[in-house]
C-alpha cells in the first residue's frame, strides 16, 4: 500500500495522481489522505520510481472539470474515488467513460460536483465585505469579508470577486482557508476563526436599506425565500436582522398598497418609433 499524503485541494490531487500514474500504482494500492487531518502521526511513502512520463498521458478536458469541482467537495472517499477513473481512462481501456452517466463512480462525482456548484452560487450571492480601513500608500479602500461555505470552494470562487470587486483590496475569510486580493494578485493564506472579523460597519446599513427598498411583501412566499437563501447563511448576512419584521408586517403592507388610489397612467413618449410598434401591436397579427 502507497501512503499519499496531500493537502485537500485539486492541485495537489492533480500532482500526486500524476506520480501514482506514471509508476503504475493502481488505485486499491493507494491510501489517499487529508494533510491537514493526519498532522505529523503519520508519513507519506518515499518517491516512487517512474515508469512512464505523466506528461504524455492524455486525460478529456471534461476529466479536468470534473475533478476540480470534486476534490472541492468533502467526503473521503473523493480523492481515491477519482483516482480510480483517472485510472480506468488511462490505464484501464475505458477511454469514454465520461461518456456512461450510469456509471457508479461517474454518478458519484457529479453528485459531489453539482453541490459544489451549487455552494459556489451561494457563495457569490452571500458574501458581504465590510470596510475595515484605506491603504495609505495606494489609497485603495480595504475590505474584509467572513464566510462559511458547505464544501471547500474558495478557490473555485476567488476568480468571481477578483474580477468584480478589482478596484478595492479585499479578504475573505473562511474557516478552511482565507483569499486575498491587493489589485495585482491573489494569494490565498490559511483559515482563521470568526473572531477574526471585524464588527458590522455603515456598509451593513447600506445593505439594510438596499434589501427593505427590494423586499415586495405581495410577493412573499417565505418557503421559496428559505430554499433560495437558506437560514444558515442569515448569521452572516447584515439584511438578516431585518427580516423577521419584513415578514411580520407583510401583510399590513399589502394592505396598505391596495389601500393606494391608482397612479395616472404615464402618457406615451413622443417617439415616432414606439409610436410605430404601439400601433403594430394594436393592429394584432395578420393585418397591415
Amino acid at each position: 500500500m502507497v501512503r499519499a499524503i496531500i493537502e485537500p485541494n485539486y492541485a495537489a490531487w492533480r500532482d500526486k495522481a500524476r506520480e501514482m500514474l506514471g509508476a503504475h500504482v493502481r488505485p486499491h494500492e493507494v491510501d489517499w489522505c487529508d494533510a491537514t487531518q493526519t498532522g505529523s502521526l503519520m508519513m507519506e511513502e518515499p518517491g516512487l520510481p517512474r515508469f512512464v512520463d505523466p506528461s504524455e498521458v492524455k486525460v478529456p478536458a471534461e476529466f479536468l472539470k470534473l475533478a476540480a469541482g470534486v476534490c472541492a467537495h468533502t467526503d473521503e472517499r473523493r480523492f481515491a474515488i477519482l483516482y480510480r477513473l483517472l485510472f480506468r481512462i488511462t490505464r484501464g481501456g475505458e477511454r469514454h467513460l465520461m461518456d456512461h452517466p450510469a456509471d457508479a463512480d461517474m454518478t458519484l462525482c457529479r453528485g459531489w460536483t453539482k453541490a459544489v456548484g451549487r455552494d459556489v452560487h451561494k457563495m457569490h450571492a452571500f458574501v458581504r465585505f465590510r470596510l475595515v480601513g484605506v491603504n495609505e500608500e495606494t489609497g485603495r479602500e480595504q475590505f474584509v469579508a467572513w464566510y462559511e461555505p458547505e464544501f471547500r470552494i474558495l478557490r473555485m470562487a476567488s476568480s468571481f470577486f477578483e474580477k468584480r470587486f478589482a478596484g478595492m483590496d479585499w479578504s475573505i475569510l473562511t474557516p478552511d482557508e482565507c483569499a486575498h486580493w491587493d489589485g495585482h494578485a491573489l494569494s490565498f493564506s490559511p483559515g482563521v476563526s470568526r473572531l477574526s472579523v471585524p464588527d458590522a460597519d455603515a456598509h451593513d446599513d447600506l445593505w439594510r436599506t438596499y434589501y427593505r427598498s427590494i423586499f415586495n411583501p405581495a410577493r412573499l412566499k417565505i418557503q421559496a425565500m428559505k430554499s433560495e437563501m437558506p437560514m444558515k447563511f442569515w448569521k452572516n448576512l447584515p439584511e438578516a436582522r431585518i427580516i423577521p419584521d419584513l415578514i411580520s408586517g407583510s401583510s399590513l403592507r399589502v394592505e396598505e398598497m391596495l389601500e393606494e388610489p391608482e397612479r395616472p397612467v404615464k402618457p406615451m413618449p413622443n417617439n415616432e418609433y414606439i409610436k410605430a410598434l404601439h400601433a403594430r401591436r394594436l393592429q394584432g397579427p395578420g393585418e397591415s
